[in-house]
């Protein structure tokens, strides 16, 4: 049932290694950078609780997640095939305004299709299974981020061109991985689509404890919804925002760090620069091969040690490794500061919805982890708002801003160590 999340980690891995770099080479000011990504976490903040309301309130033939899974991957599909050829297709605007359009096209279409994914699991486990359902969700998102991340390389090793021709500013490698990542999600997502059978609603509220009969149909209001928000959801918020600030900071500055850093390359459009490119993919598949492993290992580890003492730790080791980018200029010596940063990830990805899944009402499931989205989206928003000036105040410098990441990571493992109730 999470197979298809495999599949939109590819898209989503391509998006977040290659997406500066393209609206670089599309013209952008590294000052803009941070604008162009707020696409994402403002579809995240609107799609998500609308997405998850309707899905609690829905039931088809096939089911009630799943439609909305298939819907998102279509839409998505189509955005990957153009994001990367906005300077051939768009003739009624500019190529960079053409290409943020497409970002958030894609960033609205990967929301619809992920935040179902996240109540599929809560609905079809139960609690003493949900630590080990979302661990393996995220082993199957690090897997989908592997192929994402290295996928460019890949195709440069191949003999794709890593350059882009002549008149063009998107290299041949970038915008066939966008091909070959779109239509892989596409069929994964068919995967879970007809491989996974849902509950009906009256089973479902039967396995719910809800009674013999189906949920009703009247949608809570918005109002009732926070004034019933599970005191986890606040918990969390505090780490969720600083942890996803810095998550925001490093995909906008990590290309742009290991340029300036390794490869002393500055023009977005030199084959330099577009090795350091590549290179980020590499090390981001990197963290994504630890996160695998790290994932498997998660619900051991909390069962000995409580969620939030292995939530803590793993925020920290990622806040350690992103500030250590700052005075790394081997590019092999990047690889260990991602094995702290690929331990966060998976605890990121896992930790949080195995300790709200445990407290929310069965019936609202979607809804809430739409809401619980805010504390993804937000942070995320306020770093797109405020990262042109942070990035003059750390001296117009990206890899300053690694370390304002790895600080902002730090502050958020404190607070999953002092705010976060314990869980096994």
């Amino acid at each position: 049932m999470s197979f298809g999340f495999l599949g939109v980690q590819i898209g989503f891995s391509l998006q977040g290694a290659n997406t500066s770099g393209i609206f670089s080479a599309l013209g952008a000011d590294p000052h803009q950078l941070p604008l162009f990504w707020l696409g994402a976490p403002l579809a995240g903040l609107v799609v998500q609780p609308i997405i998850g309301l309707s899905s609690d309130q829905t039931w088809t033939r096939l089911g009630r997640r799943i439609p909305f899974i298939l819907l998102g991957a279509i839409i998505s599909m189509i955005a990957m095939f153009l994001m990367p050829n906005a300077e051939q297709v768009a003739y009624w605007m500019s190529p960079l305004l053409f290409g943020a359009f497409m970002l958030l096209l894609m960033d609205t279409s990967f929301n619809i299709t992920m935040q179902p994914f996240r109540s599929l699991v809560s609905d079809m486990l139960p609690d003493e299974q949900k630590n080990l359902g979302y661990s393996i969700q995220s082993f199957l998102i690090n897997l989908g981020a592997i192929v994402g991340f290295l996928l460019p390389f890949v195709l440069t090793w191949m003999g794709v061109s890593n350059a882009p021709k002549d008149g063009a500013k998107v290299a041949d490698s970038v915008i066939w991985s966008y091909y070959f990542g779109g239509g892989v999600l596409f069929l994964a997502v068919l995967w879970t689509a007809f491989r996974t059978r849902e509950y009906p609603p009256e089973e479902f509220a039967r396995y719910n404890n809800q009674g013999s009969e189906a949920p009703s149909e009247a949608r809570p209001s918005f109002g009732s919804l926070l004034s019933g928000m599970p005191k986890a959801m606040l918990q969390l918020g505090f780490t969720q925002f600083f942890s996803w600030f810095a998550l925001f900071m490093m995909w906008v500055y990590t290309t742009d760090t290991i340029a300036v850093q390794v490869w002393k390359a500055s023009d977005s459009t030199s084959s330099d620069y577009n090795d350091a490119r590549n290179w980020t993919g590499v090390i981001f598949a990197v963290y994504s091969v630890v996160a695998a492993i790290y994932s498997l290992a998660i619900p051991a580890l909390a069962k000995s040690f409580g969620r939030k003492g292995v939530y803590g730790f793993s925020l920290a080791a990622a806040g350690i490794g992103l500030a250590a980018m700052r005075w790394i200029e081997e590019p092999n010596l990047l690889f260990a500061a991602m094995i702290g940063v690929g331990a966060g990830w998976a605890a990121i990805l896992a930790l949080p919805y195995a300790i709200l899944s445990s407290r929310l009402p069965a019936a609202q499931t979607g809804v809430y982890m739409g809401l619980f989205n805010a504390t993804i989206t937000l942070p995320q928003i306020a770093a797109g708002l405020l990262g042109g000036l942070l990035f003059q105040m750390m001296g117009n410098s990206s890899p300053n801003m690694m370390v304002v990441a790895g600080v902002s990571m730090l502050v958020a493992a404190v607070g999953a160590w002092v705010i976060v109730e314990d869980q096994r």
